[in-house]
């Protein structure tokens, strides 16, 4: 199993409901002030944003590189469109793209560049590019420490590092299994990314930075996220 679909399996008991939900939601208010009539809404995973894009009139296609997530998407929401397939890979162009819930930051630098051009191409000129990032703050200060939930048949450990600009996350399940323990580990990483660098790269890659929104999830000290609001030229 790939670190992302084990991150996927645990994020359940993570207990994050009420924070994806404020993201979304303050996502869905920049995304609504456009008025597109399609989205396409990259690294979907299970299609929780697509649904409430869906609920507002916008027409959506959400895609994954995780198989199972998009599989998991289908079961959860039957009557919309998803692809387990790369912006890369796609054809067909929207009003508007998003990247939610972290999907910048588990991109490498090195990868970025590529990305954006991809998405640019994605969009109908004019159209807009929607997505937050993880600050310098909420890295070093909220990302990072270790957790453990134990629970009747399954036992969860995380431990984050934030080292060079790179968190390193390493997990642990444990799930039971009859009278046995099933054992899965993985580490993925995600990469800070300042965001003058960003504002560089997307103007490179054909964008122009009309807005950005500072956001806590998790602290009232200071803010933890950004989304940033980027139109094709």
């Amino acid at each position: 199993m790939q670190a992302l679909d084990l991150y996927g399996e645990i994020q359940e008991y993570l207990d994050f409901e009420d924070e994806i939900e404020a993201l979304y939601r303050a996502t869905l208010l920049e995304v609504i002030q456009k008025e597109p009539k399609t989205l396409i809404d990259i690294g979907c995973g299970q299609g929780e944003f697509c649904n409430i894009v869906e609920h507002n009139g916008i027409t959506t296609l959400g895609v994954d590189l995780s198989q199972i997530q998009i599989d998991l998407a289908q079961q959860k929401f039957p009557n919309l469109s998803f692809k387990a397939i790369g912006i890369a890979d796609i054809a067909q162009k929207y009003d508007c793209a998003t990247a939610t819930f972290d999907v910048i930051n588990y991109i490498p630098k090195s990868q970025l560049k590529a990305f954006f051009e991809s998405t640019n191409k994605t969009l109908h000129k004019n159209g807009y590019f929607i997505f937050d990032i993880n600050t310098l703050f909420g890295f070093e200060e909220i990302a990072q420490g270790t957790l453990i939930i134990d629970e009747e048949d399954t036992f969860i450990g995380i431990d984050a590092n934030f080292e060079d600009n790179i968190l390193y996350t390493d997990m642990t399940l444990f799930t039971k299994e009859n009278s046995c323990y099933n054992k899965q580990k993985g580490t993925i990483k995600q990469y800070f990314h300042p965001t003058k660098e960003l504002q560089l790269l997307l103007e490179e890659c054909g964008f122009v930075v009309e807005k950005s929104v500072d956001f806590s999830l998790h602290s009232e000290d200071d803010n933890d996220k950004m989304i940033l609001v980027c139109k094709k030229q």
